[in-house]
């Protein structure tokens, strides 16, 4: 198969939903004087979690969302930032809230979770919005899950009825994933099967997946011997690996099998962007209606 063909790109769907949100957001600004505002917390200088932190910030551009950053020193402790979280919640003007990950050891990571307002969060990551999902009836879908269930959509590769393997079960992405495919509506309605470090003979069971979702976090782990002739793979992985980024599917070795899929970088990625913008602007419209 001819690969040029077969790839996803995740960029030109960015683009298109950019350009979408920014005639919704222009619209709801006429109709209701307000812009979407995201806010962003980051606690220390970890390189990573900087870039991201940049992204989000051009990405709000592009849609024309206002953007506040909160850059907290290393040494924050997780009094100091709950109470900067109690006035971002309280704040009216404040619509999506992230706390970007990693934070210092002194400060733990579920007491934060829990603390951001659950109408405010963005990111899916207060329980009660996990819950929600796992219960059928979510206010917001986590950003990255549903960057690949946004590609699946654009591109229009159903998955009602059909076998979609995911290797990985964090609650990032594999977890919420699986309960995002299960959904009862017309575009999910998938049969789900996650592996994890324990499956054994993960390669067998690949190889039963209509779809295939890389999101482990090791390099090209997922081998050409792995995946079936004409599946689809969406690989969620970033890695570095001699100085540039690749993802947990060797992608020389799968996409002469693959039906379609996504590169590293240029796939899942920009996509998740836009759905941070699309959970803010859903914030701050139903904001409203409360």
């Amino acid at each position: 198969m001819n690969t040029k063909t077969n790839i996803i790109d995740g960029k030109a769907i960015a683009d298109i939903i950019g350009n979408e949100l920014k005639a919704e957001s222009a619209l709801f600004f006429q109709k209701k004087k307000i812009k979407p505002h995201l806010s962003v917390i980051i606690v220390g200088s970890d390189p990573a979690a900087l870039f991201y932190v940049r992204m989000i910030e051009r990405t709000c551009q592009k849609v024309d969302f206002e953007f506040t950053k909160h850059a907290l020193p290393e040494e924050t402790t997780e009094e100091g930032l709950l109470s900067l979280l109690k006035g971002l919640n309280e704040d009216e003007a404040i619509h999506g809230i992230i706390v970007q990950t990693p934070l210092p050891k002194q400060i733990n990571e579920d007491h934060i979770r829990e603390a951001v307002h659950p109408g405010k969060d963005v990111d899916c990551f207060n329980p009660v919005n996990m819950g929600k999902l796992a219960m059928g009836n979510p206010d917001f879908l986590p950003c990255t899950p549903n960057a690949v269930f946004e590609i699946l959509k654009r591109e229009k590769i159903a998955v009602e009825g059909k076998h979609v393997v995911i290797v990985g079960r964090s609650s990032v992405v594999g977890k919420p994933l699986a309960l995002i495919l299960l959904l009862k509506q017309p575009d999910a309605n998938a049969s789900v099967t996650v592996c994890h470090s324990r499956t054994k003979d993960l390669a067998s069971l690949c190889r039963q997946g209509d779809v295939v979702v890389a999101a482990v976090g090791v390099a090209r782990l997922v081998k050409g011997n792995m995946v079936k002739q004409g599946a689809v793979v969406i690989d969620v992985g970033t890695n570095e690996e001699g100085g540039k980024l690749v993802g947990d599917v060797d992608f020389e070795e799968v996409s002469p099998l693959a039906s379609r899929i996504t590169p590293v970088p240029g796939g899942v990625g920009p996509v998740t962007n836009m759905m941070l913008m699309k959970n803010t602007l859903q914030a701050a419209q139903k904001k409203l209606l409360s």
